[in-house]
């Protein structure tokens, strides 16, 4: 799975895996809506796809960062973030930033970093 930029989108430690910041951006077309629901929707498919690519999935995630644009948001994001992780959610920070980087010049109103965990080869 290729990353936007010098830096590798997943890698393992041990049993952990360190998804990098998932934007809201397709990976195919490099194109972003300009809604907060749409962007949260396609960073979330995104970071199911980095994890799949590993042989993991959304259950594997035991930590995530959230990095909003504006704390406004928190609620929209939220409802969408809840519907992706069934059965016990993983832990989770979430901050509001004054910046996000643009990608293929569209402006990132979400980013979500995830740690997920597999031992010895099989899921959790």
């Amino acid at each position: 799975m290729s990353a936007f930029g010098p830096y590798s989108a997943i890698r393992q430690a041990g049993d952990l895996y360190f998804v990098s910041g998932q934007v809201g951006v397709d990976s195919d077309s490099k194109e972003s809506s300009g809604s907060i629901e749409e962007q949260t929707r396609q960073a979330l498919k995104n970071l199911k796809n980095v994890l799949e690519s590993a042989g993991l999935s959304l259950g594997n995630v035991v930590k995530t960062t959230v990095f909003l644009r504006n704390m406004d948001d928190f609620e929209s994001v939220n409802e969408i973030y809840s519907s992706y992780f069934a059965g016990i959610p993983p832990a989770r920070s979430c901050v509001a930033v004054s910046e996000l980087p643009k990608v293929s010049n569209n402006t990132i109103l979400i980013e979500i970093e995830a740690v997920a965990y597999k031992k010895n080869g099989h899921s959790s």
